[in-house]
């Protein structure tokens, strides 16, 4: 080992390129249960990387997507439903929320265009407004379900709910400003260098990305049983990909299929 020159093994890495004035930062998407983050998400990313369904509480943990941009990259964090909790459960996951909101670089608050402002949007905005460190940019979401003068209420509405860096109305099935929630969103980033590698769309570890496809297909009305989407969401799955833009897992006996582009792994 002493002989070894140690100098000439070490192999330098290349310095991270990045053009100037390039930003790079979190986002945290917050909302009561059922009010379009996690498909306003997958809206922006370009992917499905998040579940959705009709069931409250359909995000039980912190999800990320990932927005590449030529002069920034957006890290989108989905949080649960925020609600005044009455099970163990709720306090968990508001207790989750609550700590997410103190580690991003701007806060999105999501209300949607098609319901009217109610105790829990108003619950939401006094605990936001406690968040004096951090943007909060308040988002209209669904408005291709109501005519544009309902949009048009809607926005005053949330104008008086509290003071907000930015509003912007947005519709993520309608592809409603997409780009703008990015712009808004990006505007408010530290400068930096990128933090995930180009090409990534989420953090999320293969056997996951699959768990949650399928308990997506038990929530929208399988008829599986309970104890059958446990051992699904348990079983270890095994990767046997194909080459190409589609890539698919087996789990127990149900085959998920995960379309896209394959993500790097580090």
């Amino acid at each position: 080992m002493n002989d070894l020159d140690l100098e000439k093994l070490r192999v330098p890495l290349e310095p991270l390129s990045y053009p100037e004035g390039f930003r790079s930062g979190f986002a945290c998407f917050v909302g009561r249960p059922n009010v379009g983050k996690s498909t306003l998400m997958n809206a922006l990313v370009g992917q499905k990387v998040a579940i959705t369904s009709n069931r409250p509480q359909t995000t039980r943990r912190t999800v990320r997507g990932i927005v590449h941009r030529p002069d920034a990259q957006l890290i989108i964090v989905d949080t649960p439903g925020l609600h005044k909790p009455r099970t163990l459960l709720g306090e968990r996951l508001d207790s989750l929320v609550r700590s997410t909101l103190v580690e991003v670089d701007v806060i999105a608050f999501c209300l949607p265009a098609n319901e009217p402002i109610g105790r829990g949007d108003t619950y939401i905005a006094k605990e936001l407004a406690e968040q004096t460190n951090t943007p909060v940019v308040a988002l209209v979401t669904k408005t291709d379900l109501v005519d544009r003068a309902a949009v048009g209420e809607h926005l005053m509405a949330v104008n008086e709910l509290g003071d907000w860096a930015d509003i912007v109305p947005v519709s993520a099935r309608g592809e409603f400003q997409l780009d703008t929630v990015t712009d808004v969103l990006c505007s408010h980033l530290p400068k930096g260098p990128p933090l995930y590698p180009d090409g990534d769309l989420t953090d999320e570890p293969d056997e996951m990305l699959v768990a949650e496809l399928v308990r997506e297909a038990a929530l929208e009305g399988s008829g599986t049983s309970s104890r059958t989407r446990s051992r699904w969401s348990s079983t270890r799955c095994t990767s046997g990909r194909t080459p190409g833009p589609a890539r698919s897992w087996w789990t127990s006996t149900r085959r998920c299929t995960w379309s896209g582009p394959a993500r790097r792994r580090s």
